[in-house]
């Protein structure tokens, strides 16, 4: 081939912005609610700004299923992903397979939360840069506690009576399919998030306490969990057990719920054209125990850049752009997503369209961790076998005591004699 025809091909097969490499990227993400939608959106503002492509891979809503394989592919050097949307908690178990943002985001990590860049951050290294965090809400019906007289429950006791008599009296009234509550129940990282908030508004403790000590078998956790058993079948439906986010979503968002517990995105797509419950409820922080404080499990999501990603200059300008402050700024306004850049919770247009947003601050600086930094990479096992007590319990199969205390044993076998 003659050198001319070389060049040709070459310019043929490649795209230059401003001299630089055009790379074809790959981002891989769950999602719920409209996610992808959003995304999609902002990753072709970013194409359009850098020349760069990016590919969205999708993954099931599942966190359990997303950190399964996604441990996979790192763990088999798998060129094909560039970019990794992550849990809050998984930074320390997948830290060995990603970049260390710390140099390329020198200038922007002060924007931020520091509590979120340190959740990112092991050894010294940062793994992932925030793209919104997360604390959950008690969704209620406005209308029906105005119809029944009723105040938003600061208790978990006041809100199992406010529940039982609404749902008795609008199913007297016709309404055979009302329910008092809807949650996560299904056995997965969901209902860690779930179990832990019943736990710790109890009284109880955080699993595993932040030096490494095992402190989930005691009887203010067990009297929790003996609480939540008792509202399915009776305040919550039977299938709550295999409820995660979208399938109480579901229930709530057709009109047939007092309350849930849900994120904030749950907010925004209440408050839809398609949503039968749109202008008639508004969020409270989730109850306590009487004498206790209300708990909402910290989570939200990250992005982060594959070592074995052929692109990470450019997948480093991606990450940057999704978790800047615009891109937050569009996520709050669209979606009710949280930011994780202090300054947004005072914007005027974010209180004026997603008022939980402004509403939320103290809530999320406040929210339980889940013990991922004490119990390092084997954190996914511990919340595992946490989940599984939990769904057993309020499944009826077992005593909340007894099931606290195999948990117990088989969190001693995985720490040994030190979480690694």
């Amino acid at each position: 081939m003659t050198l001319s025809r070389l060049v040709l091909a070459f310019a043929a097969s490649t795209l230059f912005t401003g001299g630089a490499f055009a790379a074809e990227l790959s981002l891989v993400s769950g999602s719920v609610g409209k996610d992808i939608e959003e995304l999609r959106g902002q990753l072709d503002d970013f194409e359009k700004e850098s020349g760069h492509t990016v590919k969205i891979v999708e993954m099931p809503a599942s966190t359990t299923d997303q950190f399964g394989q996604y441990r996979l592919w790192l763990s088999a050097g798998n060129e094909d992903i560039d970019v990794y949307r992550t849990d809050v908690i998984w930074a320390p178990q997948l830290a060995g397979s990603l970049v260390d943002l710390t140099e390329a985001a020198k200038d922007i990590v002060g924007q931020h939360f520091p509590s979120m860049i340190e959740s990112q951050t092991v050894d010294g290294k940062l793994v992932a840069l925030p793209m919104y965090t997360d604390a959950p809400a008690l969704y209620y019906r406005t209308d029906l506690l105005e119809k029944y007289g009723k105040e938003p429950p600061k208790t978990w006791s006041e809100l199992e009576a406010t529940a039982k008599e609404i749902q008795e009296k609008e199913r007297e009234a016709g309404n055979g399919q009302m329910n008092g509550f809807v949650f996560q129940g299904a056995p997965y990282e969901g209902l860690t998030c779930d179990g832990l908030e019943w736990v710790a508004s109890n009284g109880g403790g955080q699993i595993v306490a932040p030096d490494g000590e095992i402190t989930i078998n005691n009887p203010k956790a067990a009297a929790a969990l003996e609480r939540a058993k008792g509202w399915v079948g009776t305040i919550a439906p039977d299938g709550v057990l295999a409820y995660k986010e979208e399938e109480s979503r579901g229930v709530w968002q057709t009109g047939n719920a007092v309350f849930m517990r849900n994120w904030p995105y749950a907010y925004a797509l209440s408050n839809g054209d398609d949503s039968a419950v749109a202008g008639k409820f508004d969020v409270v922080p989730l109850p306590a125990s009487e004498g206790g404080s209300s708990a909402a499990c910290l989570g939200g999501w990250n992005l982060a850049v594959s070592k074995y990603s052929q692109n990470q200059e450019a997948a480093i300008d991606l990450v940057k752009f999704l978790s800047s402050e615009k891109a937050q700024k569009q996520r709050a306004v669209n979606q009710s997503r949280l930011p994780t850049i202090p300054t947004l919770y005072d914007d005027a247009e974010i209180a004026e369209k997603q008022p939980i947003v402004t509403e939320w601050k103290e809530v999320v600086t406040n929210a339980v961790p889940r013990p991922s930094a004490p119990t390092k990479r084997q954190y996914n096992e511990v919340s595992k076998e946490f989940w599984t007590a939990v769904n057993e319990t309020i499944s009826g199969r077992g005593s909340a005591a007894d099931n606290l205390d195999q948990l117990e044993k088989r969190l001693r076998r995985l720490k040994r004699s030190a979480w690694e």
